[in-house]
């Protein structure tokens, strides 16, 4: 497509931004219309999504003998963070058992608000049973520590080996979130 001289590839952008403010705006009306069961559809479809990603971007991959858990889990975020998102990453291996990440920019970051963010953790947790299903990274987890539309200079995400006190994180923190946003979709559709 980039050789293509009768197309501008920076339309994508303003696509794949459309369709994201879409996913984020069919999640909220189903959460005020339906309450916790559209929710969960959208929510289901969601991670669906991220799991055939994350299955077509692992495609017939073996773990490579010679690199450290925290080296694929390294290397997975780069994939994820640079194509699935195309975000500009600074990444780092700060020790065997734990890996992080700064996204530099995103290209949801001028239009999402900071509680918007929580769309694409369903994306995300697909592309986690995806690599998980690989027989990788099984007792790892994902964690953010600031966001852009929080008012931070870079998203900041940390991937580490959980002990098995942490191993659901991710996914507690998600059903918090899912929580609040039930909360505020029953306060809109009551105004």
């Amino acid at each position: 497509m980039l050789a293509k001289t009768d197309f501008d590839p920076s339309v994508l952008w303003i696509w794949g931004t459309m369709q994201a403010m879409a996913v984020i705006r069919v999640l909220k009306a189903c959460e005020r219309e339906f309450g916790g069961e559209g929710q969960r559809v959208v929510k289901e479809a969601l991670r669906d999504t991220g799991r055939d990603i994350g299955r077509q971007m692992m495609g017939s991959l073996e773990k490579p003998e010679k690199l450290s858990d925290a080296e694929i889990a390294s290397f997975f975020a780069t994939v994820v963070n640079c194509i699935a998102y195309a975000s500009l990453e600074e990444p780092s291996i700060d020790s065997g058992d734990k890996v992080s990440f700064h996204i530099l920019w995103c290209p949801h970051q001028d239009y999402y608000a900071a509680f918007d963010c929580r769309v694409q953790r369903y994306f995300v947790q697909g592309m986690l049973e995806a690599v998980k299903e690989k027989g990788l990274l099984a007792d790892w987890q994902v964690r953010f520590t600031q966001t852009i539309p929080a008012g931070a200079e870079t998203c900041r995400f940390e991937l580490w080996r959980a002990p098995d006190d942490e191993k659901s994180q991710w996914e507690k923190y998600s059903e918090q979130l899912e929580a609040k946003a039930l909360e505020i979709a029953q306060r809109e559709a009551g105004e």
